[in-house]
């Protein structure tokens, strides 16, 4: 009997060539796919929002997000996705679906989207300018601030997007969580979009 194994493998495995694309000098626009992270659906079960959000903030410290925005601790992410839930976004296995269970038994529904996700990393002086032709939300500095995050859609798909910490430059950071079966697809249309502004395109063990 021949063997058989899954390999695990990045949604974006084939669309993702490292390099340059699109205009030539001085890109503005640069994309990383964030790989090998872990990534759980918190959702609170009916009539137990004030409970999970007393567990979240027991087990990380913060209060969970209860309007559209994500806030960080020293190792994780919590991203608001909907009322009454939210992602938790981190590495290195110290936050699974398995290390969470017992914080949120009895308060929340725990879905592991690890790998049921494309995680992006948008930056640049373009990136806005670029988002902007994709994406209805206002991202302007003033109304879209670090920190702000919205469950919508790009390009008829439904994604992700909060605002990170600016770069050491100053350049703002856009994260894009996407559903693994339309990650190609997004990104694609991603690249036609920033080809104008050039662009560099990279993959990254490290959360943005």
């Amino acid at each position: 009997m021949a063997e058989f194994s899954w390999d695990v493998r990045s949604p974006l495995d084939r669309a993702l060539i490292a390099g340059s694309y699109g205009a030539q000098g001085d890109a503005g626009v640069a994309l990383t796919e964030i790989r090998d992270f872990d990534l759980v659906q918190v959702m609170a079960r009916r009539g137990k929002a004030a409970e999970m959000v007393k567990a979240a903030q027991a087990r990380f410290g913060i209060a969970a997000p209860e309007t559209p925005k994500a806030v960080d601790t020293a190792d994780t992410a919590l991203i608001w996705s909907g009322p009454d839930q939210f992602l938790v976004l981190s590495k290195g296995g110290k936050h699974t679906i398995e290390a969470l269970a017992a914080a949120f038994v009895g308060s929340a529904s725990l879905s592991d989207q690890s790998h049921a996700r494309a995680l992006i990393s948008i930056s640049g002086d373009k990136a806005r300018a670029m988002l902007a032709k994709l994406s209805s939300i206002d991202l302007h500095p003033d109304k879209f601030r670090v920190g702000a995050a919205a469950a919508t859609s790009m390009d008829h798909t439904s994604i992700t997007l909060w605002r990170g910490k600016d770069r050491a430059d100053g350049q703002p950071v856009f994260n894009l969580l996407v559903f693994a079966t339309f990650a190609e697809s997004l990104w694609h249309t991603i690249l036609d979009s920033a080809a104008e502004y050039g662009v560099t395109i990279t993959h990254s063990e490290k959360l943005a």
